[in-house]
Parts: structure tokens; sequence; C-alpha cells
């Protein structure tokens, strides 16, 4: 062989050299690939409970939304979660501050981004807790609006020690409700509707307790009346839940308390759907007879009294229609509000009761 087929074979052999290992270079980026976007389609740290906030500001693309979230540890790679929202064909993603966790999967993480997020920073928000809502209520509007967790909030609604410290610095407030047998949340009733600021330093004891110190300040007023009833805190707060929910106004609140206290006092059950909603736990529109046979102590259709504890936050006004019932003394038993209108008919007997129903449904129903 001369000299240059020797050269000839010599390039032959570096380029099929060089091809291969080409190749097998090929392979390990492509393995590696792989690895890294299978790796990138997990949560980041499935164990974890930490709960890190975010801001997507308005007009974010998937793959600027991808770059924040990498960024701020929530996923693995922003590349994989834009090619992943593309993919699965998912967008329509709303600007907001967000409190998102590691543990999240990218379609969760997905889910919250298209549902929206909080107008102001979670760490220095502020949270509307509404006349009437109940604790699950509150805990989603802690959730959305600041770094904390339902179900963390709750839990400390029945923590006994922190609710035993709570009860040494109020015992006018707390007194009965640590002594209730049976209620769901032992703080039902007693987080004050009002709006509270979460700043970075604030600590979800230190927000429950606002709550309670201003439901403590509120009714500071009314202790010795509640005292001069023969009556407690628990009880006048739990008949205020179903007052508050059951009228719109403050008149006709101070007329269904008296509609309330004339049935016990003949020993007739309450029979209030607000207390079959809360026993079974849900939100409907419309309570079936199924529904009044739900196995609880709250349901009052089914238990005699008010109930082991209260079933939504009332307002100041339902406490004062509880202690001051108007038209007891006509003896009311029954009353029925016209959706339409939003007026309330209140009635001596059954018979009574039926033919205002049979009359305003028949109105409603011609108009």
């Amino acid at each position: 062989m001369d000299a240059k087929g020797k050269k000839n074979k010599l390039a032959t052999r570096v380029i099929g050299s060089v091809v291969a290992i080409i190749i097998v270079l090929l392979v390990i980026v492509a393995v590696v690939g792989y690895s890294y976007f299978k790796s990138g389609l997990k949560p980041l740290a499935p164990n974890s409970n930490k709960r890190i906030e975010i801001k997507i500001p308005v007009g974010s693309t998937s793959k600027q939304i991808g770059s924040i979230l990498e960024e701020k540890n929530v996923v693995k790679s922003g590349f994989v979660f834009d090619y992943y929202v593309k993919s699965k064909k998912i967008a329509n993603f709303k600007a907001g501050y967000y409190a998102l966790e590691p543990s999240m999967t990218l379609n969760q993480i997905a889910q919250h981004l298209q549902k929206g997020g909080a107008s102001e920073p979670l760490n220095s928000g502020r949270v509307l807790i509404r006349e009437g809502v109940t604790a699950e209520t509150i805990g989603q509007a802690i959730e959305k609006n600041t770094r904390f967790k339902k179900a963390d909030f709750l839990k400390l609604l029945n923590d006994d020690k922190f609710i035993n410290e709570l009860r040494a610095k109020y015992p006018d407030l707390l007194t009965s409700a640590v002594s209730a047998k049976k209620v769901r949340y032992r703080l039902e009733g007693y987080l004050y509707p009002a709006t509270y600021s979460v700043t970075k330093k604030t600590t979800l004891k230190q927000l429950i307790e606002e709550m309670v110190a201003k439901s403590n300040q509120e009714l500071k007023p009314y202790y010795a009346e509640i005292k001069k009833q023969k009556k407690n805190v628990q009880w006048v707060l739990t008949l205020a839940s179903l007052v508050e929910r059951e009228g719109e106004n403050a008149a006709d609140r101070a007329k269904i308390a008296g509609v309330f206290e004339n049935r016990l006092d003949q020993k007739m059950r309450l029979q209030s759907d607000i207390s079959v909603l809360y026993a079974l736990n849900k939100h409907k529109e419309v309570v079936t007879y199924k529904d009044l046979e739900v196995d609880s102590p709250y349901n009052l259709y089914k238990n005699q009294g008010v109930g082991p504890g209260p079933f939504n936050n009332p307002s100041v006004a339902s406490v004062k229609a509880v202690l001051e019932p108007q038209d007891k003394n006509k003896e009311y038993i029954y009353f029925y509000a016209d959706t339409k209108t939003g007026k309330v008919y209140f009635s001596e007997t059954y018979a009574q009761h039926q033919q205002t129903i049979a009359k305003i449904e028949a109105k409603n129903k011609k108009n």
C-alpha cells in the first residue's frame, strides 16, 4: 500500500472514530435530556410543606412564568413547565400574587395560575372576614391572601393548649366555649368579622388571636346582659349565628330571634336549614328531605336546643337581636321569607304558615 492509501485509510479511521464519538455523545445528550425532562415533570420537593410567594406580572407568557417558577424554586425546570402547559394546551394564566408549594405537580400549579392570584403581596396582605361565614370559609380566605395554609388554621381552632392560653386572656369570652361538647371547631363564631392585616412578621397564632381579641372587644358591652339573662356566650353566639343567616336586616333578625325563643320555650326543635347545611359541611341551594336526616349534633331538625356551638361568625347586631328579641309576645312560631322580595312573614300556627307559603308561591308563579 502506498503512502496515499495509508493516509486515506487513517483518515477513514479518524472520521469513523469522530462519528462514533458524536453518536455516543448524542445518545448521552438524549438520555440526559430525557432524564432531565422526565425529572422536570415531577414536583421539586414532594414532601415539602413550604409555601413560596411568587408574582406573575400582567401579560406574562408561559415561558416567562416558567422562568419565574424555576427562579423561585417552585419547579425543577421552567423550560419543562413551558413545554408541559403548551403540550397540554393549558393557557389563560392570570396575573397576581400566589402562594405555591414545591410539592405541587405542574398541573396543580397551572390550575392555581388559571384561577387568579391576589392583587397585593401575600406576606403583607389583608384578610376580609365577612359576617355570617364559617371557619372553613375563613380558612379559604386566609390561604388565598396570606402565606398560611387553611389546614393549619383549622387545626389551631381546636388546639387545646392554644385555646386555653386564649381563655386565660379572654375568660369572659371563651370560658363557655372551652366547656362545650361535640363542637366541630372550638373557635367557630369567635373570629370577629373585620379586615385584618398580615405582615411578614405576623404568625398564624397572632392572626387568630387578633380575631378573638376583636370579638372580646365588641362583645364586652353585652357580657353583663348575657349574665343577667342567665345565658352564656356560647349559647348566645350559637343562636345569633342562626339569626345572622336567616334574616337580612336588623328588624327581621330581632323577630326571628323571638320565633326561635318561642320554639325553645315550647320544647320545639328549631328546624333551621342553616343547621343542616353546617351538619353536611357543604353549600346547597336546596335542602332535601334526605339532608334533614343527616346524623350530626348540629342538625336541629333531629336535635333539641340551639346546637353545640356557632354555625358561623355572627355580627354584633345578631347578638343584640338574640338579647333583645322582638314580638316574642305575639307567639310567632313560624316564619317564611319570600325569596323574590326578601320580605319575611311570621305565623302563630302551622296552618297559617302553610297558607302564607301557598299564597306567596302562587303570586310568584303568576308573576
